[in-house]
């Protein structure tokens, strides 16, 4: 029998020995018990990819973050030629771009302000945004440099693996946090076209 449903079963079973409300079956969706997760129109969403640990060829030093925009992944270098790789969401076309980089600040749920050369392609944005789970920069923010770029959190996972923002470099909520953690202030990014 599947773990996933007993699980359910068990948790269903136990609510009312221990006072909690009736579970929901929707509610366990991140279980993977309703895999075919749909948007408000009944369209299947994305699936983020699952971070994994891969063999890394490359030249980089461990500790480098590589962005492969094409791919849509980024890789953090690790020791004894491996890589820890996790979907990313990139630059829409048009919005695309490379080069080295260093993260210059890291920020846990970020204050957004979209830069002049948004608002004069969307007005309808806000101003400014606390930060908290609807900022769109999600739960961690990694500045990249001087420039406008960040790899931030999204509160839009089913972007990811997708090439939709303005520049920056989404990632699940989940995999921004395990990301920030494994990084510093000075640590170099190479973003590959």
């Amino acid at each position: 029998m599947n773990h996933k449903v007993l699980t359910f079963a068990a948790l269903t079973m136990l609510a009312p020995v221990i006072g909690a409300a009736p579970v929901r079956a929707d509610l366990f969706d991140f279980l993977g018990a309703n895999s075919a997760r749909t948007d408000a129109d009944g369209r299947p969403l994305a699936v983020a990819p699952q971070r994994q640990i891969v063999s890394y060829q490359g030249s980089e030093k461990p500790g480098t973050i590589v962005i492969s925009t094409q791919e849509r992944r980024l890789y953090l270098v690790l020791p004894n030629g491996q890589a820890l790789k996790y979907g990313v969401g990139v630059g829409r076309p048009g919005f695309t771009w490379g080069g080295v980089k260093t993260i210059s600040a890291k920020k846990e749920w970020p204050e957004w302000t979209p830069p002049s050369q948004m608002l004069r392609r969307r007005p309808d944005l806000p101003r400014h945004m606390a930060g908290g789970i609807e900022n769109p920069l999600g739960a961690r923010a990694m500045y990249l440099g001087s420039s406008l770029y960040r790899i931030h959190g999204s509160n839009e996972p089913e972007t990811i693996g997708q090439a939709v923002s303005s520049g920056c470099i989404r990632m699940t909520n989940d995999d921004v946090t395990d990301l920030y953690e494994h990084v510093k202030v000075g640590t170099k990014v190479v973003i590959q076209r």
